[in-house]
């Protein structure tokens, strides 16, 4: 698998280097980046209180909206939107089926992203198959030997890297499917019953250790995912900087 060159020896002006963790939940995606870039400083902003959040600094707020005021502060911006507004289970069918029952997502990564490119701040935005990011970067956890499969897509903003090789799948997600039980070594990280992760299977399979919260489990990135984000950014970067290689 294609990994970022690794970054021996970084300059004392990225010890105190800065990423905004937006729409961040518990901070699965910041935890990867205090794993991958020493010294970083991760403030989170999410509209929902995040009692579990792992960065150093969190607000509760709108992430747009702290975007266009605070994102130029910030050496690199990651952006999480929601994705039941994006993905695949919102549309066909299922859109009719969330309008009858009055259920409705704002679509969130159009003006993201407007409000990304306007801070002229390196970025990434991370989301579902069926959305409209643009689609960079593609992650699974067997890329790096979780327990959950859980394909995502990354849109690099003022930046570039390889898209790392896609190892073979080890078998089944486990669980029910269609009435069907199959075993396998991934666990289904989303929804309830029919097989569905307990809260310690997620963490296990996650990586994530520092929150019980079932829901917010399901909806964390695997902190691997931005880890090696962040190791590819400061590999991308590191000519710029004279960074050792």
């Amino acid at each position: 698998m294609t990994q970022p060159t690794d970054i021996r020896r970084v300059p004392a002006t990225l010890r105190r280097f800065t990423v905004l963790d937006a729409y961040s939940c518990i901070g699965g995606g910041t935890k990867g980046f205090k794993l991958a870039i020493p010294g970083v400083h991760v403030t989170g902003v999410d509209i929902q209180a995040q009692p579990d959040y792992c960065g150093d600094v969190f607000h509760q707020g709108d992430a747009i909206e702290f975007i266009r005021a605070h994102g130029h502060q910030f050496d690199f911006i990651h952006a999480s939107p929601p994705c039941q507004g994006e993905g695949a289970p919102t549309k066909g069918t299922n859109k009719a089926r969330n309008a009858a029952i009055g259920r409705t997502y704002p679509r969130l990564i159009a003006p993201t992203r407007a409000a990304l490119e306007a801070t002229g701040r390196p970025y990434v935005i991370e989301n579902v198959a069926g959305s409209e990011v643009r689609k960079d970067i593609r992650l699974c956890g067997e890329q790096f030997g979780l327990g959950v499969i859980m394909h995502r897509y990354f849109e690099l903003g003022g930046w570039t890297t390889a898209q790392p090789l896609h190892p073979k799948h080890r078998g089944r997600v486990r669980g029910w499917r269609h009435g069907e039980y199959h075993d396998g070594p991934y666990v289904a990280a989303y929804g309830e019953g029919g097989g569905k992760a307990t809260v310690e299977e997620i963490r296990w399979a996650k990586g994530i250790d520092w929150s019980t919260d079932h829901l917010r489990l399901r909806e964390a990135l695997p902190p691997a995912y931005t880890a090696w984000i962040g190791r590819a950014y400061l590999a991308a970067l590191a000519p710029a900087l004279e960074v050792a290689a």
